[in-house]
């Protein structure tokens, strides 16, 4: 079995990553579909995002703009590219051959067992910022987006919290506390 030993560099944490360069084959996977199609692999990386970042009210393009840009950063880089491809046929052989026609509950399954694989990571950090990172997302979750182009949250109603109960605070109706402190020497 041949192995190229790969740098990757990113901004958090170097890892090295063994590649296995012989497990390239041009056919399809073990019972899969052909993922070299690249529309068939994009519709396993955007049903793989949708499980991983489950949001009911979500539509499918910020998912696919997601699957978009990891695409676009696995291209970017030989490995990446490679771990990319063989880990969506990875995610077809765990599901007996369609990762498309599980259900969420058991495609969130096959993704936990993967959660610490170099593609999945890679998809990880780079979904996680593009798909949040978005007016139209912001929007559908109720964020504003960022306040300091609009002179920061004190005038913007930063502590109107009127979904939550107003807090109970208990006077304390005892006598007055004294507090006696030690008088300590300072040496000379």
């Amino acid at each position: 079995m041949t192995q190229e030993t790969v740098q990757h560099q990113s901004e958090q944490e170097p890892t090295d990553l063994q590649v296995d360069t012989s497990a390239q084959t041009g056919g399809p996977p073990e019972g899969g579909a052909q993922l070299t199609d690249s529309d068939r692999a994009r519709r396993v990386l955007v049903r793989l995002l949708r499980v991983a970042y489950p949001h009911e009210r979500f539509p499918d393009g910020p998912y696919e703009r997601t699957a978009a840009a990891v695409e676009d950063a696995a291209h970017a880089n030989a490995a990446d590219d490679r771990a990319l491809t063989q880990g969506l046929a990875s995610l077809d052989r765990a599901a007996g051959g369609d990762f498309l026609a599980l259900d969420d509950a058991a495609a969130e399954a096959v993704l936990r067992d993967r959660a610490d694989e170099y593609f999945f990571r890679r998809i990880r950090s780079t979904a996680v910022v593009v798909l949040y990172d978005n007016a139209d997302v912001w929007d559908l979750l109720g964020y504003e987006g960022p306040s300091f182009d609009k002179g920061g949250y004190i005038d913007r109603g930063f502590d109107d919290l009127d979904w939550l109960p107003h807090p109970r605070v208990d006077e304390y109706a005892g006598e007055p506390r004294v507090e006696l402190v030690e008088a300590q020497e300072v040496a000379r």
